[in-house]
């Protein structure tokens, strides 16, 4: 039967049909704006907030993380080599149980005050160089977090999805976290749109990105999927891209060809033919700012901006520094002198050997204001690190030194920017004529942070112009010593080019780098551990495990804190001596395979063997600390070797157990006693003081006179 359709009936089905579609488009609405689950990864009780490169970050702690060997140094706000969970435990965001919490990382502080809070001893510190802050861990609103973490390893870790282990290598940084969800197979690449973590080592500052052409069949399959599900969001990290030049590449990436682009959940695909989709017109309207990278903005690049093959030097061995040049931008410079001070900086890179295992180099402009051209990780070889100086553009302004040394002290020298932690920090300011502001004390503060500073002056004041200087002297305030080591003035710039090698040799002394120095990195330490019969097979293993348990707090290398060991009876044997190992792990592996000796206590004795076998051969410049631990009278006289020791510049600390005589223990001990000289009533509780005697040796550093 067929009916005759009249124009009022057309009309009829034609509303209910758009009322149907709008009614499905209505249901489905929800299915786009849903928000993406934030997956938190989980980290260890022993990581330290410092390890981790990312500038904050949610994560979630396990049990036990309530323990002492789990350090933490600070009260509410934390120095960065404390243990993440632990210090989450002392400020009371969670307990023993584990859970969520938000890390903050913030500039170092000048001074940490240890507390006990909440089952956990907290550890002074007089400074430190980076700190954190931890809170409830719920994200703060328009921050957006890392559903992987960024360790400042160089090894390999497993990213874990479900049950699978996969193995990620890696080069300068780790990312570490868990799938989010299933891999797609080739089947369903382009029809979904669910973020999947990976490790990533694009590096977008060294390569320019290139639309890339897709077929007309696979460019309506993304797109449709593109509209249906929200795209997640990934946090990329700011690669030094910066200056009026990034915005121009910028408008030149969304604006060339007159090409809108559509953005996946870790993909950008340019098109020609979507203009008329609001959702991206909008996207690409906000994207286009002036001095906003689109590497800025949160989106991965990593499949359509290929990765191209970089050339990564080992560089040179015997100059393995972190150093950063301060470059005058001012006006009063010119452009013909500008041109001459980048032409010393290529030649600087050129002969420094710039590597991975060697100098690691950064640049920071100044003027009115600092800014930072490029960090100390952005380039791994000289080749590509000319070609960057080449390219940097003066910014004018003012010669506002003090400004950039604060900048420098408080932004530079972080792990997120490339700091290797065990590498002199090195500052080379160059300055033409003389600074518009103070130097003295923003110099000072750097000094104390560990940062070693060098001054290159050219065509300083004259006699009739020195008048006009803000700071008299102010190269002398500013460096860590006055003898001429840390300053070159160069009478014209014309002449810079000759002070090239004899700057490379001054930055590369690591020997006389004392600026650098810290508690941590600038002693020979040497254990003189009591062997004899009274103390016992179980308890000498105790007394070692005392000893690794504080050799590992240290930075052991051969430029740095050095460990050597003496254990004595009647007699005396060397267990190793300051330059046999020059690893944390060979030391404490050493330690370990030390063999009990069993016999008398010839303490006096043993103080001199240490002297002459240890600490003779100790380096310039190194601190030389004493540690001597025993658990009886010694059978010969400990006075006369111990001033011996403390003449001859050895810092003693002397640690008795049970029945150590009191008298002896603080005649071995440096000045001032109640600082050098420790007693316990049983092995067992040699543990206590592990923490106690590393804060007396840091707070004795830092009160030493640094210049």
């Amino acid at each position: 039967l067929i009916v005759p359709l009249f124009p009022d009936s057309v009309f009829v089905f034609f509303v209910l049909g758009v009322f149907l579609i709008c009614t499905y488009a209505a249901k489905e609405a929800p299915k786009k704006t849903k928000k993406a689950k934030l997956y938190v990864p989980q980290i260890d009780c022993d990581v330290k907030a410092g390890k981790i490169i990312n500038p904050e970050f949610i994560a979630k702690c396990p049990p036990g993380c309530q323990d002492v060997k789990h350090r933490v140094y600070g009260t509410d706000i934390y120095a960065s080599f404390s243990s993440v969970c632990n210090a989450a435990i002392h400020s009371g965001i969670i307990d023993n149980t584990g859970g969520k919490i938000l890390v903050q990382k913030v500039a170092g502080h000048s001074g940490y005050r240890g507390s006990f809070s909440n089952g956990v001893r907290s550890l002074s510190l007089p400074r430190w160089r980076e700190s954190f802050l931890v809170s409830e861990g719920k994200p703060r609103k328009g921050v957006t977090y890392p559903s992987t973490l960024e360790y400042s390893s160089s090894k390999s870790t497993a990213v874990k999805s479900g049950n699978d282990p996969v193995d990620v290598p890696t080069g300068d940084a780790v990312r570490k976290g868990y799938q989010t969800s299933p891999v797609p197979t080739p089947a369903t690449q382009m029809a979904t749109t669910t973020p999947t973590p990976t490790t990533t080592t694009t590096d977008p500052s060294t390569t320019t990105p290139k639309p890339t052409t897709t077929p007309a069949t696979t460019r309506s399959t993304t797109v449709a999927a593109a509209a249906k599900t929200r795209p997640g969001l990934h946090r990329v990290r700011d690669i030094a891209l910066r200056g009026s030049s990034t915005s121009a590449s910028n408008r030149n990436i969304l604006r060339s060809n007159s090409q809108n682009f559509v953005i996946s959940s870790n993909s950008i695909i340019f098109s020609n033919n979507f203009s008329s989709l609001s959702c991206v017109k909008a996207m690409e309207t906000d994207l286009w700012k002036p001095g906003l990278s689109l590497f800025d903005t949160g989106f991965s690049s990593k499949e359509e901006f290929p990765k191209p093959l970089e050339s990564i030097s080992q560089g040179n061995p015997n100059c393995k520094v972190d150093l950063s040049f301060l470059m005058d931008g001012s006006w009063s410079i010119g452009k013909r002198r500008f041109q001459l001070q980048k032409q010393f900086l290529s030649n600087m890179a050129q002969a420094l050997g710039i590597g991975s295992a060697g100098p690691l180099m950064g640049i920071v402009q100044y003027g009115d204001d600092p800014s930072t051209e490029f960090n100390l990780k952005t380039y791994a070889n000289s080749k590509d690190l000319r070609n960057a100086i080449e390219k940097i553009s003066q910014k004018g302004g003012l010669s506002n030194v003090g400004k950039a040394l604060s900048f420098v002290n408080k932004n530079f020298f972080l792990d997120a920017n490339g700091n290797r932690g065990g590498a002199p920090n090195v500052v080379v300011v160059m300055v033409d004529g003389w600074p518009t502001d103070r130097v003295e004390e923003a110099s000072r503060l750097a000094r104390e942070s560990g940062i070693n500073i060098f001054f290159v002056t050219i065509e300083a004041a004259a006699e009739s112009e020195k008048q006009n200087v803000m700071e008299p002297n102010f190269v002398d305030k500013a460096v860590c010593r006055t003898n001429g080591f840390y300053s070159i003035n160069v009478p014209s710039w014309f002449g810079l080019h000759k002070v090239v090698q004899p700057l490379v040799k001054r930055v590369c002394d690591s020997d006389r780098l004392v600026c650098s120095k810290t508690c941590l990195n600038s002693a020979d330490i040497g254990f003189v551990i009591d062997g004899s019969s009274s103390v016992g097979t179980s308890n000498f293993r105790t007394v070692l495990q005392f000893v690794a348990n504080i050799s590992k707090e240290f930075e052991i290398s051969d430029t740095d804190t050095r460990i050597g060991a003496v254990q004595y009876t009647y007699e005396q044997r060397l267990e190793f001596s300051f330059d046999k190992y020059s690893t944390k792990q060979d030391v404490l592996s050493a330690i370990k395979r030390i063999s009990y000796w069993s016999g008398g206590t010839s303490t006096g004795a043993a103080i001199s063997y240490a002297s002459e076998q240890l600490f003779s051969k100790s380096k310039p410049n190194k601190r030389k600390i004493m540690i001597l631990i025993t658990d009886g009278r010694s059978y010969d006289d400990v006075r006369v070797p111990a001033m011996a020791a403390h003449r001859n510049g050895v810092i003693a600390y002397s640690v008795g157990v049970a029945w150590a005589a009191q008298d002896e223990l603080e005649a071995i001990a440096t000045d001032p006693d109640k600082d050098h000289s420790f007693f316990v009533d049983e092995f067992d509780n040699l543990y206590r003081f592990v923490n106690q005697l590393i804060q007396n040796i840091c707070t004795e550093f830092n009160s030493q006179p640094r210049n």
